[in-house]
C-alpha cells in the first residue's frame, strides 16, 4: 500500500502562508488543469513547498508532495514530484516506485538514471547495470546520457570493477576541450575513477579541467552571487530636500551626460568590427576560449579550445542529485 494510502499516515504538512499555488511553471499548472478547483488549488500549494523544500529538508519536502498525490495521483507531475523528493530523502525504494509509476503515465523515460541509482542505493549494482544497458537510454538527450553513464560508473566501482567504471565514462560527451552545463560534474566523476583505478596522474589533469570548465561556464565557484534585498533601509523613508544649488549642479550633471555624437561607444565599435571584439573572431556567438591546463601552465600546443555553453540540452535532471560512487 502507497504511504500516502496507510490509515496510520501523518496529517498533510503545514502550507506556508504566503503560497498561492501561482508559483508552479506552466506545464504542471497545466496538467493540474484536470482537477477540481479546490483540489487543483491543495495540490498546486503542496507541490510550491516540496520544490520550496526539497534542498533543504528532503524530508518535509516528500511528505508535500505525498499531500499532494492524495488528490493527484494520476497526473504526471505529481508522481514525479513524489520520486524526485524520495530520492532526495534517501527513500530508494519509495522513489523507484513512483518513477515507474511516472514512466507509466507519461511514457517518459527522463528519470531511468534516478531509477538505476535508486537500485545502487538498494544495494543492487547489478540492477542498476541492467537499467543503464536497456534500450530505454537511447531515448534520452545528452545530458540524460552523462548521467546515466555516471551511475553506470558507480555500479561498477560498487562491483569492484575499477576499469570498467572508467570506461563506463568515456562517451562521446567527455571532451576535455568543450565544456557544457553537465561537463563538470562529468570531468569530476571521471577523475574519481582515474583516481580509484590507480591512474592518479590523468586523474589530476581532470580534476583541474574542473575548474576550467566552470570558469568558461560561471557555475560553481565563479557563478554569481545571488543579492537579496531584505528591504529599505531607514534612511530611505526620510525625504530629503535639496538646495537651488544642488539643483544647478544636478541640471550640469546632466548635460555633460548628453552623449557627444563624434565619439562612438565602445560597445558599437565592437560591433562594428572596429573594436577589441575582432581580436576574438573565430569563436560561435555560444563558445567561450579557454585553454587546457596542465601542471598549472597551458599545454605544449597552447592550443585554445571552445568552451560551448550548451545549457539548452540541459534534460530536467538538472534539479536532482545522483548517489553514485
Amino acid at each position: 500500500m502507497r504511504v500516502s494510502n496507510r490509515p496510520d499516515r501523518e496529517r498533510s504538512p503545514e502550507i506556508d502562508a504566503d503560497v498561492t499555488g501561482k508559483e508552479l511553471d506552466r506545464a504542471t499548472a497545466a496538467q493540474l488543469r484536470t482537477l477540481e478547483g479546490r483540489n487543483a488549488e491543495w495540490v498546486s500549494k503542496h507541490l510550491v513547498m516540496a520544490g520550496r523544500l526539497i534542498d533543504f529538508d528532503p524530508e518535509l519536502a516528500y511528505q508535500h508532495a505525498l499531500a499532494a498525490s492524495r488528490r493527484g495521483g494520476r497526473i504526471g507531475a505529481v508522481r514525479e514530484a513524489v520520486g524526485m523528493t524520495a530520492y532526495a530523502a534517501g527513500r530508494y525504494d519509495d522513489a523507484l516506485r513512483e518513477f515507474r509509476t511516472f514512466r507509466r503515465i507519461t511514457g517518459s523515460s527522463i528519470h531511468l538514471p534516478h531509477m538505476a541509482d535508486c537500485e545502487r542505493g538498494l544495494g543492487r549494482p547489478e540492477k542498476a547495470l541492467e537499467l543503464t544497458a536497456s534500450e530505454e537510454r537511447n531515448m534520452l538527450d545528452a545530458a540524460g546520457k552523462v548521467e546515466l553513464a555516471i551511475v553506470a560508473s558507480g555500479a561498477k566501482a560498487d562491483l569492484g570493477d575499477y576499469a570498467g567504471a572508467v570506461e563506463e565514462l568515456e562517451i562521446p560527451q567527455l571532451d576535455i576541450n568543450r565544456a557544457f552545463s553537465f561537463s563538470p560534474r562529468l570531468f569530476e566523476a571521471y577523475a574519481d575513477a582515474l583516481a580509484a583505478a590507480g591512474r592518479a596522474d590523468e586523474a589530476a589533469k581532470w580534476y583541474r579541467q574542473i575548474g576550467v570548465a566552470e570558469s568558461a561556464l560561471g557555475v560553481g565557484e565563479f557563478a554569481e552571487p545571488d543579492i537579496i534585498d531584505f528591504g529599505e533601509d531607514d534612511e530611505s523613508d526620510d525625504a530629503y530636500v535639496g538646495s537651488e544649488d544642488d539643483e544647478a549642479e544636478d541640471d550640469e550633471a546632466e548635460d555633460e551626460a548628453e552623449p557627444r555624437e563624434s565619439e562612438p561607444d565602445e560597445a558599437t565599435a565592437a560591433v562594428d568590427g572596429t573594436g577589441p571584439a575582432e581580436e576574438e573572431a573565430g569563436l560561435a556567438e555560444d563558445e567561450i576560449g579557454v585553454t587546457e591546463r596542465e601542471s598549472g601552465q597551458e599545454t605544449g600546443s597552447g592550443q585554445e579550445a571552445g568552451i560551448e555553453d550548451a545549457a539548452s540540452e540541459d534534460a530536467s535532471l538538472d534539479d536532482s542529485g545522483s548517489a553514485d560512487a
